[in-house]
């Protein structure tokens, strides 16, 4: 993974501060709007708000694996099997109420958070990762908490596009 840019603080309290980022974002909008998608073939705001909080409860796992085993080896070959798409229609994010999905998400953040700010040396903690290509990398908690806080942020900027502002 590339060197983190933020300090692990700041960067804990964006990943934190997602959760009330994206609900900010999604504030009136109405069953209809979460149907917006910027052309046919995108994701529409309710298949986006599915699709982080089931990415962000995947990453958690790796997270708690690292705080607590740091020779074993992380996998979503299951995952990354299928194109995302796939699970998009599999696990019904153009069908389902986002509530359930945004609380998960705040559940998540907030037990992440928890379990770091109480686990000495929790950001330096890591685990080996396999990604799709085989390749086995060593990623520490700190970088998948940054991936996950930026991973937000870049969907709330896809929302608000999608909002016309």
């Amino acid at each position: 993974m590339a060197e983190q840019a933020f300090d692990p603080a700041a960067t804990l309290a964006l990943y934190a501060d997602g959760p009330a980022q994206l609900e900010a974002v999604l504030m009136g909008l109405t069953e209809s709007d979460l149907s917006l998608a910027p052309t046919s073939d995108s994701w529409t705001i309710r298949q986006i708000v599915h699709h982080l909080a089931d990415g962000d409860d995947i990453w958690k796992i790796c997270i708690k694996a690292a705080l607590g085993n740091s020779e074993g080896l992380f996998s979503l070959q299951w995952y990354w099997d299928k194109p995302q798409i796939d699970w998009a229609e599999s696990w019904k994010y153009a069908d389902r109420s986002i509530e359930p999905s945004l609380a998960l998400l705040r559940a998540n953040r907030r037990h992440i958070v928890e379990l770091v700010r109480q686990t000495p040396d929790a950001w330096e903690k890591s685990i080996r990762v396999k990604w799709p290509d085989g390749e086995v990398e060593r990623i520490t908690v700190g970088e998948v908490i940054e991936m996950q806080a930026r991973h937000v942020v870049g969907h709330i900027n896809d929302i608000q596009m999608i909002r016309g502002g």
